[in-house]
């Protein structure tokens, strides 16, 4: 089993002493990955599921984050959980993905692209909300489309995205292309996992027997798709008090990797929290402990 970590700027804040503090203890502690969320706009009333969204949470830019977080560390895997693929012009973010790649020396791998749910979001970047899902489908094949084209161009006509002979360099860090991993809470979300993605990460506060559901329609989109449905990683979220019999159970339903938050907002309380954590699933490097 894998295990990831979450920073919540909008619980934990972006003051960059702390983000830097808290990514390199991530990383002492032995953890794979550190994930940040996405919104690109927030506005009164919004809501996410039953639980309101104040205006003023600080939701940094994912991308930036990271940038900063890869040149404070060395080994942590950086991850988005998730990024609002639609809002996001695949050219543009090519690019961007890329460029983190190779200055990381090839840690950005743990993409996670998601829909998003807010209308008035959508609408703020010009996005047709309705069409957000076939948006995020073409994305996905131009991101990948360009990381692999070579110096006399690729081209593509599509519904949203078009263009003719172009070359984006510098690829990925000594790969053709970077993993993107789907999220979301839907049969539609496991259906891309499974079609088009590296991994599934579903989020939502799913019964048991959907999410066993939803994993199951990853696997058999993928195989439908002519896709090894073993290649496929599943991420799910944990808790940061979970017991070793509890990720067995993750491990039995087909969970390749847990990511969790600490509770606590402050320092000393997420170095205890994250430092009991690793602790108690033999993290930590033998010069660590």
């Amino acid at each position: 089993m894998k295990f990831g970590v979450t920073y919540s700027t909008p619980y934990y804040g972006v003051d960059p002493d702390r983000v830097v503090a808290f990514a390199r203890l991530a990383e002492e502690c032995g953890f794979e990955s550190l994930y940040v969320p996405e919104h690109i706009v927030l506005y009164p009333g919004a809501t996410a599921g039953s639980y309101p969204l104040p205006p003023s949470l600080p939701y940094a830019d994912p991308l930036d984050f990271l940038s900063f977080v890869a040149a404070a560390t060395e080994r942590i895997l950086l991850g988005t959980g998730v990024l609002l693929l639609p809002y996001h012009h695949p050219v543009i973010l090519a690019k961007r993905l890329a460029t983190i790649d190779v200055l990381s020396r090839g840690r950005m791998r743990l993409l996670t692209a998601g829909l998003g749910a807010l209308p008035d979001e959508a609408h703020a970047v010009g996005v047709d909300f309705a069409t957000r899902g076939r948006r995020a489908d073409e994305a996905i094949d131009v991101l990948r489309l360009l990381w692999a084209g070579g110096e006399d161009g690729v081209s593509f006509h599509g519904e949203f995205f078009s263009f003719e002979s172009l070359c984006s360099f510098p690829k990925p860090h000594e790969v053709t292309q970077l993993p993107i991993h789907i999220g979301g809470s839907s049969r539609a979300a496991a259906r891309r996992a499974g079609r088009r993605g590296d991994g599934y990460f579903p989020g939502g506060a799913l019964h048991p027997d959907e999410r066993a559901a939803q994993w199951e329609l990853v696997r058999s989109s993928a195989a439908e798709a002519g896709r090894d449905p073993e290649t496929l990683e599943y991420t799910r979220f944990g808790t940061i008090d979970m017991s070793p019999e509890r990720v067995e159970e993750f491990a039995a339903q087909g969970v390749t990797r847990i990511v969790v938050n600490a509770a606590a907002t402050e320092p000393d309380g997420q170095r205890e929290e994250l430092t009991a954590f690793a602790e108690r699933f033999g993290l930590l490097r033998p010069h660590d402990r």
